[in-house]
């Protein structure tokens, strides 16, 4: 375990600027680094406190008074603070700091969560995902364990991060010019994260710099490539080439793996183990339609955008209304001449008002300067989609209702996000008719939204239509019942080969075990990570592990990671040089997979076209278990689980 650093802080400012500063402030968030800069927690015992907590309300929902008065009395901590050199009292005991938990979101934080919010906001300045090894593991074995990690976003890059730390030798092999996987292909107006960004990034490099709550894609993308160039990651990274296969040999007991640069060059790389850290949303998959190829005017996949494409003045086709095009159409819909929407599933939101907003530059100020301010805002974020919703997915068989929503938790969602959809829409039965989904809430991708989707839909220029695309001809589109949709430019927002997981890749284990094979229309790895019949093989973001109703992709990542590095920590102490998932707890834990599954919501029969099922109805993407659950079984390693052999 990394040792104990106690963060150094700096308030440079003088009280005019303090004070302008605090007016933008999280006052809960402030009050827990009063806390901190004071030593005093009668804070917490007084009257001013938050009176709840919801995802993106930062405010605690107290009054302007008590803001006012919180605000008063900071400036004087913050003073005094300043004053003595910055220096910090001793920090908060364990009890305290549960103490602030609680009073922070203004609900009992249960004792089982608290290691884990303890360990993502790291108070005592230690890292404890981190593990150096130090003298645990030799360092000739692990010089002498190559890695080839597959693919450069969000996990390749932290599994870069863990290897480096580790100093294991690796080579992570990436298709794009850069870092940032989704972050650098997606790239369509309007493009953006929807999950906070002071919660998405690393625990090990919080950022304070965001020009929005939800920051856009140049903005993501330009985080990861700081923190490689912060590292100094990048002499590691091989980019512009793309992995086609990766061969595990029996005599051996090594890995070779075939790349392809973007020149045609062929290169083989041989490893002792290997990361897929490829995603689930990659590969972009266009519609099978017909005359696709014969459209005269410009046209583009959303994930492969074409910066040729002007939608000014045109007429343009948008194909699909999930999370893509939930973004881009009113990022164009202003821009356009006519804009035709094309929509097989209307999706369900939920109000975030701040979506679209700038962070004001006392909230950055706040979080550059404040000692643990960025830690608790973090914890304030986090909180609110941590399980919080995890009982609005079980199906009730006995809820009479079911043709709109699964249980009672659900069906109090289903009224709040109808009721918010209704007061946009208005009077406007028409639309409305078209925009309230006709399943259950959750049973798909929720989106945020902060007015902008449903203000585009009723805009005299643009039109929703409720069909599909029948074909596409030279100068648009012709909808199922006929009708003609005159275009200039098709937009196909339309998605990803979700369920084909690391695809078009061949990847072959033991005795010359195809993954595809074995995996056919179901993929499977325990704990989202290990197969068994791939030896030192492991996945990041592999099959059933994304997020459906909280959390965030980069803590699953770090979850991931941890538990990869203690596989090759527990190899490294033995005298083996292969470890791999035995078959019956891969089977055993898929058993309790699909079981659960099949009690809840993205299973259920109302639920039609989701991109989280198969060609069964087979909900291979997303991790059906809290997120309490994953942190508790990635965390270290049980050594019964694996064979280790050479």
């Amino acid at each position: 375990m990394s040792a104990s650093v106690q963060p150094a802080f700096n308030i440079p400012d003088d009280d005019a600027l303090i004070a302008k500063s605090l007016e933008d402030a999280s006052i809960p968030t402030l009050m827990m680094s009063m806390v901190h800069m004071s030593g005093d927690a009668s804070l917490l015992d007084g009257p001013i406190r938050p009176a709840g907590v919801y995802i993106n309300e930062y405010q605690g929902y107290m009054s302007e008074e008590d803001k006012a008065a919180v605000r008063a009395q900071a400036l004087d901590v913050i003073r005094a603070f300043r004053d003595s050199g910055c220096q910090l009292p001793p920090p908060p005991s364990p009890e305290t700091i549960h103490r602030m938990m609680n009073f922070l979101v203004a609900t009992e934080v249960p004792d089982d969560y608290v290691p884990m919010m303890m360990e993502e906001m790291e108070l005592d300045g230690t890292d404890p995902r981190s593990d150096a090894w130090g003298r645990e593991v030799p360092v000739e074995r692990r010089t002498q364990h190559k890695v080839v990690v597959i693919g450069g976003g969000m996990s390749g890059v932290l599994a870069a991060y863990r290897l480096q730390e580790a100093k294991i030798p690796f080579v992570v092999i990436e298709k794009n010019a850069s870092v940032g996987g989704t972050w650098f292909e997606n790239r369509y107006p309007g493009a953006r994260v929807d999950v906070g960004n002071h919660l998405y990034s690393y625990s090990f490099e919080p950022a304070h710099h965001w020009s929005q709550y939800f920051s856009q894609q140049n903005e993501l993308q330009e985080y990861f490539e700081g923190v490689v160039q912060h590292h100094h990651l990048r002499e590691h990274f091989r980019f512009d080439t793309e992995v086609t296969a990766a061969t595990f040999d029996d005599d051996s007991g090594l890995w070779t793996v075939d790349t392809v640069d973007k020149h045609g060059v062929r290169e083989q790389y041989v490893a002792n183990s290997v990361i897929s850290a490829v995603g689930q949303l990659n590969r972009p998959i266009l519609p099978d339609i017909p005359g696709i190829e014969s459209f005269a005017g410009q046209w583009c996949h959303t994930a492969a955008w074409d910066p040729q494409i002007d939608c000014s003045g045109k007429k343009v086709v948008v194909v699909g209304s999930g999370a893509s095009a939930f973004q881009l159409v009113p990022s164009i819909a202003g821009q356009v001449d006519h804009l035709t929407v094309f929509q097989r599933s209307a999706p369900w939101m939920f109000e975030n008002p701040i979506y679209h907003e700038k962070v004001p530059e006392g909230k950055k100020w706040c979080l550059q300067h404040l000692p643990f301010y960025t830690r608790w805002f973090r914890f304030l974020i986090f909180w609110p989609a941590c399980d919080g919703a995890y009982d609005t997915v079980f199906v009730d068989p006995d809820w009479p209702h079911q043709e709109r929503s699964i249980n009672e938790m659900n069906d109090f969602v289903y009224q709040m996000f109808s009721e918010y959809i209704r007061g946009q829409v208005g009077d406007d039965e028409e639309l409305l008719q078209k925009v309230i989904p006709d399943y259950a809430p959750m049973g798909k991708r929720t989106l945020q939204d902060n007015g902008s989707w449903l203000s585009a839909l009723k805009r005299d220029n643009v039109e929703l239509v409720t069909q599909g695309v029948a074909s596409v001809s030279e100068h648009g589109v012709y909808a199922e019942d006929g009708t003609f949709y005159p275009a200039d430019v098709i937009l196909y927002a339309t998605g990803f080969e979700t369920d084909r997981f690391l695809w078009p890749m061949e990847i072959k284990g033991r005795n010359g075990q195809l993954l595809s094979g074995q995996w056919g229309i179901e993929p499977s790895a325990y704990l989202g990570i290990t197969v068994p019949n791939f030896p030192n093989f492991y996945c990041m973001y592999g099959p059933g592990t994304n997020l459906a109703f909280g959390g965030s992709l980069i803590f699953n990542g770090e979850c991931q990671i941890r538990y990869i590095m203690e596989c090759l920590k527990a190899l490294m102490l033995t005298e083996n040089n292969l470890i791999e998932c035995k078959q019956e707890v891969h089977d055993d834990y898929q058993r309790r997979y699909r079981d659960l599954h099949a009690r809840q919501i993205w299973e259920h029969d109302s639920i039609k076209h989701s991109f989280y099922q198969n060609a069964e109805g087979k909900v291979t993407l997303l991790w059906p278990w809290k997120i309490l659950d994953m942190w508790r079984w990635t965390k270290e390693v049980t050594r019964d689980d694996y064979r280790f052999y050479s």
